[in-house]
């Protein structure tokens, strides 16, 4: 697997230009659906605001699980890990994807790769599938789809963080390509300055929302 350098967006943090076009984190998959606004709040303005508590949580989950899971883990390439997860069934964990076709990148929690799949996992707080979340793993499984020239399936699924609860699960087909598409083109056309940030209308967002006191465009408590 190819991992695209690129180099920084003049005026846009997180934003790399890659093969004549921009590439965003898919973690923006996730923002977008909750409140897209808040992109252009750190991004563009380049406001700084404390990460929430579950931000932390989050971070420091991430890497209790990648200490144990290089533990027992055994190095390998990415075409080693596909070669050999053809007859058996391997796990990888932050594994970094990135497609210049689509303008994303990012690092998947956790591959499950068996003879007949792939299952890609995204940790979440709490056990609820937000449309940010589907997005945010649908945008993972674009990248790794992009990434693999293989025709196993793949499945999306998403799971309680610090428990092997994976509470949601679909296949990764044509017509959730086809939705996380049309979102991933909304981020394209924000960047490109075609289309305006919209702030969330929903006023329990902004009550949560680490950069509730710089915005300027809140809901109506």
């Amino acid at each position: 697997m190819r991992i695209f350098k690129g180099t920084p967006h003049p005026s846009i943090n997180k934003v790399n230009i890659i093969e004549d076009q921009n590439n965003f984190p898919i973690s923006w998959l996730n923002t977008q659906a909750y409140c897209e606004y808040c992109i252009f709040l750190e991004n563009v303005k380049g406001i700084a605001a404390k990460p929430t508590k579950a931000m932390m949580e989050g971070t420091k989950g991430h890497e209790e699980l990648e200490v144990r899971f290089k533990k027992d883990a055994e190095p390998a390439t990415f075409q080693e890990m596909l070669e050999t997860s053809k007859t058996a069934e391997i796990l990888s964990r932050e594994l970094p994807v990135e497609s210049a076709r689509h303008g994303i990148r990012g690092f998947i929690d956790e591959v499950w790769m068996t003879p007949d799949e792939f299952i890609i996992i995204d940790d979440k707080p709490g056990n609820r599938a937000y449309p940010s979340s589907i997005n945010q793993i649908f945008g993972y499984c674009l990248a790794f789809k992009d990434s693999v020239p293989e025709e196993r399936r793949i499945v999306a699924s998403l799971r309680e963080r610090g428990t092997d609860n994976i509470f949601w699960s679909v296949y990764f087909d044509n017509e959730a390509e086809k939705a996380i598409l049309k979102v991933i083109d909304r981020v394209h056309s924000l960047l490109d300055n075609r289309i305006d940030y919209l702030p969330t209308k929903n006023p329990k967002k902004c009550r949560s929302c680490r950069f509730a006191k710089q915005c300027d465009r809140k809901a109506e408590y």
